[in-house]
């Protein structure tokens, strides 16, 4: 709905794809169909993910099960890996600009990979991946002029909030410094908006939480 939203409202100039990242022929597809429809491929914000919890022992003293920590390893870092690989094939081909630049990668973590709470040890790890990719992958392609960067987002107000209750919600936002509220969408588009736009920034992880430090819990 969100999508054929935006369609209408650009009037043709976005196209969308339904992608499972875990799938490495639909991502290919997707990556060709964008570079068939544009012509080119400048942005990649790669934000698929999922989050559910799970203790490593639950109550009654069952092991954590290891399908649940695949699954977030394979969505959250495998799937994230696999369209950045063919995007960034897609922007190597890319006229330069004249500084040399010829696209920009941002990935989004999570704060969870610096203070995963818990129940959190599948999502933490995956998230933490990704930040681990940051440097490797801005040296790397930093060879074809593409930049590479990682937000962490706080507390967003998105569906993966609703399996937490308004109680829950609240004690967290009120460890914000300032401002006390949830993130949203577009505090995520802004900042993507100012790494487009500054173009010295390279290989760095951007934490957007409201100056948020979790603790234990």
């Amino acid at each position: 709905e969100g999508a054929g939203t935006l369609v209408d409202q650009f009037e043709g100039s976005v196209t969308c794809h339904k992608c499972d990242v875990t799938d490495t022929e639909q991502v290919e597809t997707s990556v060709s169909a964008a570079v068939e429809a544009h012509g080119r491929l400048d942005l990649l914000v790669s934000c698929a993910g999922i989050s559910f919890g799970k203790r490593v022992i639950s109550r009654d003293g069952e092991p954590h099960p290891l399908d649940h920590f695949k699954k977030h390893i394979d969505v959250n870092l495998v799937g994230l890996f696999d369209v950045v690989r063919h995007v960034v094939a897609a922007m190597a081909r890319n006229e330069p600009s004249e500084e040399g630049e010829r696209g920009l990668i941002v990935n989004l973590a999570s704060i969870a990979a610096f203070e995963g709470q818990i129940g959190q040890a599948s999502y933490a790890a995956s998230k933490a991946g990704v930040i681990g990719l940051t440097s490797p992958l801005a040296r790397d392609l930093g060879l074809h002029g593409v930049r590479v960067l990682s937000i962490c987002p706080g507390t967003m107000d998105t569906p993966m909030l609703d399996t937490l209750d308004q109680a829950t919600i609240d004690s967290i936002v009120s460890g914000n410094v300032f401002p006390k509220r949830l993130g949203r969408p577009d505090d995520v588009g802004n900042l993507v908006v100012h790494c487009m736009e500054n173009t010295f920034l390279n290989g760095e992880t951007i934490r957007l939480d409201a100056g948020l430090r979790l603790g234990p819990g």
